[in-house]
């Protein structure tokens, strides 16, 4: 359960104020036009890519008239020049996706976008392929657009192997590969396509919550590929019946419920003609996680991540790329009540070392591993996010991090044997960074709470080469810009619990006007692996919210990420308690303050703030006037293996962890407004999470209002449906505390 917020993912970047020009009579942020093209945060592009020669930035950009659609542009970055590759609209048929396709974009949290939504550069830097609704296309950078010679039908993973001798991707649950100097396709595995057999594919958890969206990874000179196998028959089957608003399609999906069997992984190796095939050992266990894979610069390793079930131990193991023989390499162990978190950090370098992320000491850092020990490169009260680059020839590692303080998110340099890391990106902004595999230059993606995200190529100085995309709210031509003068500046602060946590706040307040008290729209996420108080865009819609009349708050408590591991690890085997009450002591806080109405405040959360509101209105009645609760997680029985036992444990072996976490035992406790929202084609929370509430409810003759949508996910969005989805949340919300007395 990656992080869900509004119901529409939120963007994410950081936080300097600015000065806001007056203008005259600006208009009011109706949820039409937060809702309608183009976005009012400007063109935001995404899948920025540097070719391999540097020449060219690509991404995909999504069009001005249609903002869910995207087409392929290229930037030189000697001339400054744009030009569109590849238009999906001339290229493409129309297409609808697979179920398939659209499953892993729903995970891959891009779910309705259409047109393009991945390419892949070949490693001579002349072409890039393109997958476009079920075809493969080779785009080269004169403009010219050819189709591959590949079978019709939904194809996922597409990419050009490293030394650029093939195209490979998945079809029918099978690995395929096809020759770039011409020839047919060849599928190099066994699987029927329609039974519990799955090549080259990363299984629903892996895909949902590992961060992990692909199960194959080429050698660097294509002389092997390693492929996940994995067998799905021991796998629970949920009936889901995503009703749409012509009718009802049924799937059987295999969904691994917690404490129940997940799929059996094993991992191969090939050539790229399919011979001399060999099996990876991962150990004689096989209830195991494959998180990660990777090859060493040389291709004479393969490295393994391989995970317990119980999430408390994570090896790397080193593979023999001819036989399938493996080493444990080293282990990392969990500390008592809390489990081993996933990162992407791991790089092989060239002369055999490793680096290495652990949260060993308290807080996530990076180490080298070399000649059979660690060495600590970065340590202290802060956390490192992920590694953007290696330079093997200068000894340098570029890394994004909270070193500055954790409303803040930073490119960092430093070197590889150690010493104080340098910062490369401008105080005051949330910062994303990519860079070319020799970290030769930088993709800067940063914005702040008055800036919409701005794209920028930098040099290893982290001195800025070119504008991608300054995407500035200042320039007349801004979407936004004819809304600034009724811009709201965001504020933060923090406050002690009764235990002594300090916890982040941030607030957006409209014109307060002395002696009045106003009603507060307090939104809430609440999950692990996740942070929402940032400096950071928000969004028009938070803004549109202030317009209506209300404050809008936000705070992130014990078990949310980037404040250290004892920060998270409080909600271990707890869910829906420490957290719970550290959102009400939110709560308590606003009441204190002179300015607002403490009769009239109003929680809102998605996913897995649609849990916590569950739980606050049931643990706290009458503190709120009124919450909302979108797609929630009622019973954590009924959610999957790797997220629910990381925090949770086994159901089997702890049920009353389980009991005390979810929301149904006591769904009669809520005696305030309650509006309950799922989508009814959700195949993450599923909507028995949220019919179960509502027998429970219902049995007991407790009100609550109810909003369904035919044909949606995870993510109830799209051309009207957003705009639908926040009418009805104000609308209700207005009724039970109006936002105007």
């Amino acid at each position: 359960m990656r992080k869900w917020l509004i119901g529409v993912a939120l963007l994410a970047a950081g936080g300097m104020s600015m000065q806001v020009e007056a203008q005259e009579a600006a208009p009011a942020l109706s949820l039409k036009r937060v809702f309608a093209s183009p976005d009012l945060a400007g063109t935001q592009p995404r899948a920025m890519k540097l070719s391999p020669d540097g020449r060219y930035l690509t991404l995909l950009r999504n069009r001005a008239d249609e903002k869910e659609r995207f087409d392929l542009w290229a930037m030189d970055t000697r001339t400054g020049e744009w030009r569109m590759l590849v238009d999906s609209k001339k290229v493409g048929s129309g297409a609808e996706a697979s179920e398939a396709e659209k499953m892993q974009m729903e995970r891959a949290r891009i779910g309705g976008t259409r047109g393009i939504v991945s390419y892949d550069w070949s490693p001579d830097a002349q072409s890039i392929l393109v997958p476009l609704e079920g075809e493969l296309f080779l785009a080269s950078l004169d403009g010219q657009v050819r189709k591959l010679p590949a079978a019709a039908g939904a194809k996922l993973n597409a990419a050009v192997s490293p030394a650029g001798g093939y195209v490979s991707y998945v079809r029918d649950q099978n690995f395929a590969v096809l020759p770039m100097k011409g020839g047919a396709p060849r599928v190099l595995t066994d699987s029927d396509g329609k039974g519990t057999i799955h090549w080259g594919e990363a299984e629903f958890v892996a895909q949902e919550e590992m961060d992990r969206f692909t199960g194959y990874w080429w050698a660097p000179n294509d002389s092997r590929i390693a492929v996940e196998r994995f067998d799905e028959s021991p796998v629970g089957i949920v009936t889901r019946a995503a009703i749409g608003a012509d009718g009802t399609s049924i799937y059987q999906q295999r969904y691994p419920k917690a404490g129940t069997y997940n799929v059996l992984v094993e991992l191969w190796l090939m050539g790229p003609d399919g011979g001399n095939k060999v099996k990876v050992d991962l150990g004689a266990e096989r209830d195991i996680y494959l998180a990660r894979v990777k090859w060493a610069p040389d291709a004479k390793t393969l490295y393994v991540q391989r995970q317990s079930r119980d999430q408390k131990t994570l090896d790397l193991l080193a593979v023999d790329p001819s036989t399938g023989a493996s080493r444990v390499v080293f282990t990392e162990k969990a500390a008592e009540k809390s489990w081993v978190n996933l990162s992407n950090a791991f790089t092989p370098l060239g002369d055999g070392s490793l680096i290495w992320w652990s949260e060993r000491d308290g807080h996530g850092h990076l180490y080298r591993w070399a000649k059979g020990k660690f060495t600590q490169l970065t340590k202290g009260d802060w956390e490192v996010f992920s590694v953007a680059g290696v330079d093997d020839k200068t000894g340098r590692i570029f890394f994004l991090g909270n070193k500055d303080g954790v409303l803040e998110r930073h490119l960092y340099s430093m070197s590889l044997k150690g010493g104080a890391p340098t910062r490369l990106t401008e105080p005051g902004w949330w910062n994303m960074a990519t860079m070319d595999k020799a970290a030769t230059r930088v993709i800067v993606t940063r914005s702040n709470p008055d800036q919409p995200p701005q794209v920028y190529l930098a040099d290893p100085a982290g001195k800025r080469v070119a504008w991608v995309n300054e995407n500035s709210v200042k320039d007349v031509a801004h979407p936004y810009n004819s809304y600034l003068a009724n811009h709201r500046q965001r504020s933060f602060g923090t406050l002690k619990t009764e235990d002594g946590a300090t916890l982040q706040w941030e607030m957006i307040t409209p014109p307060i006007e002395a002696g009045k008290r106003y009603p507060v729209f307090f939104q809430h996420y609440g999950g692990p692996h996740s942070q929402t108080v940032s400096r950071a865009w928000g969004g028009a819609l938070q803004q549109a919210i202030v317009d209506r009349g209300y404050i809008w708050f936000q705070i992130d408590n014990r078990g949310s990420a980037n404040r250290g591991k004892a920060f998270e690890d409080a909600i271990y085997q707890a869910m829906g308690s420490i957290e719970v009450r550290d959102q009400v002591a939110g709560a308590d806080y606003l009441k204190t303050l002179p300015q607002v109405d403490p009769k009239r405040i109003v929680t809102y959360g998605w996913s897995y703030g649609g849990y916590m509101t569950l739980k606050m209105l049931e643990a706290a009645p009458g503190v709120f006037a009124a919450g909302v609760s979108g797609a929630p997680v009622s019973k954590w029985e009924l959610y999957d293996t790797h997220y629910t036992e990381r925090y949770m444990g086994d159901p089997r072996v702890v049920p009353d962890a389980y009991k005390m976490s979810d929301t149904v035992q006591e769904a009669t406790k809520i005696r305030d407004p309650l509006l309950l929202i799922h989508g009814m084609a959700d195949d993450n929370v599923v909507l028995d999470h949220s019919t179960v509430m509502m027998a429970k409810m219902q049995a007991a003759a407790v009100p609550f209002e109810l909003m369904l949508y035919p044909g949606q996910t995870h993510r109830v969005g799209g051309p009207g449906v957003g705009e639908h989805l926040w009418n009805t949340i104000l609308d209700f919300l207005d009724r039970a505390a109006p936002a105007q007395q």
